[in-house]
């Protein structure tokens, strides 16, 4: 939102420096950090008991909308057909930042609840990237070494995190942090040369060290510092100033509509699901919005197509406009209407108790005039 109305008050992105070398690295740097730290948040035994329920979540949550919102595009807007396929795959995403920061938010991220709607996340963000590259990147030599070099990673760097952890680690030099960074900046810029996008290595990684770097408290927190404090809001303002206001001025049907269009097929694909694994009315609408909400991977892929000439600036302008909305919205009504207290810690249970009995504790005066 801060980087849309500067650049509505500035008329142009290049004010804003948003073009820079540096503010492009500091952007794409912070997604790749909070994409593994939410794969960090993943218990691999959590993953193990609820794989299936995960799975069909992730599943439903990108097949539907993606499908959805690419036929809507395609026949009623009257998109061409590449365009339409764009549109879908930017609409189908989950956001993991969204869900990640809700998590945490409410302590969620320590409950198997909210293990399983991460892991869910996953599995939706995955299906957005390997439906951008199947369609817009086709296979090559290239993403053959990269998958490769994927797997390679994904059994080496747990084994040598534990040992190098182990050896170095505890120091004021920041060891853990400088070969994380190492990591995942070596697989980002490995899948940037293979076509694919930086940060699904980046969520693999965080999965297979949750067992190690996930149970650092300590280390996870500094990350979150360093991301939430430095890094993210590059990425988001300058994702927020590609979008043109007199664009969705001139047609905001577009953005109503896909944003109406997102929030319904994620409805009717998510719900059922989770109402089939047995989830009360109320926890399944609260899963079923949060898995509605978009932004990292939807503004990923806008600017793919728009960068590559696939839509143009009013395209551009009416998608990320929807995946801003539906990172809002969904999330608000949620939080204010499904939330599912009963899954919530106890410590946290305890905290919202008090905060909703402390109107009468500060009032005792009143009490007494009244007696």
């Amino acid at each position: 939102m801060a980087g849309t109305l500067c650049r509505l008050a500035c008329d142009t992105a290049s004010v804003l420096g948003t073009d820079e070398p540096w503010v492009k690295f500091l952007s794409g740097l912070g997604t790749i950090v909070l994409t593994f730290l939410a794969g960090a948040e993943l218990d691999p035994q959590v993953f193990k008991l609820k794989w299936k329920e995960a799975a069909t979540v992730g599943l439903a949550s990108f097949l539907f909308p993606f499908l959805g919102c690419a036929a809507a595009a395609h026949y009623l807007l009257g998109w061409e057909v590449m365009p339409s396929w764009l549109a879908g795959v930017a609409m189908s995403t989950t956001s993991v930042a969204v869900v990640y920061a809700v998590m945490l938010e409410f302590g969620f991220n320590v409950t198997d609840y909210g293990k399983t709607i991460l892991a869910a996340c996953f599995i939706t963000d995955l299906g957005t990237v390997v439906a951008l590259g199947l369609i817009f990147a086709p296979f090559t030599v290239k993403t053959a070494i990269f998958l490769v070099a994927g797997i390679a990673a994904i059994v080496f760097v747990p084994w040598a995190t534990q040992g190098l952890f182990k050896r170095y680690g505890g120091r004021p030099t920041e060891f853990e942090a400088k070969f994380l960074l190492l990591c995942l900046l070596g697989m980002g810029a490995l899948a940037t040369w293979a076509g694919s996008e930086a940060v699904l290595p980046a969520y693999l990684i965080g999965m297979v060290l949750a067992g190690t770097v996930g149970k650092d408290h300590a280390l996870v927190r500094r990350l979150r510092t360093l991301t939430f404090g430095l890094l993210t809001p590059f990425y988001f303002i300058r994702a927020g100033s590609f979008v043109s206001i007199p664009a969705l001025i001139a047609a905001p049907a577009a953005f109503v509509f896909f944003l109406i269009v997102k929030v319904a097929t994620k409805i009717v694909g998510v719900y059922p699901v989770t109402k089939l694994f047995g989830s009360p009315n109320n926890e399944a609408m609260y899963t079923t919005l949060l898995m509605s909400t978009g932004l990292t991977f939807g503004t990923i892929s806008s600017l793919f197509g728009l960068s590559h000439g696939i839509i143009d600036k009013s395209q551009y302008s009416a998608l990320v406009a929807a995946v801003i909305g539906s990172a809002v919205i969904p999330t608000v009504i949620a939080n204010a209407l499904y939330l599912p207290r009963h899954l919530l810690p106890q410590t946290e249970r305890e905290d919202m108790a008090g905060r909703q009995q402390a109107p009468v504790t500060k009032l005792p005066h009143l009490v007494r005039r009244a007696e």
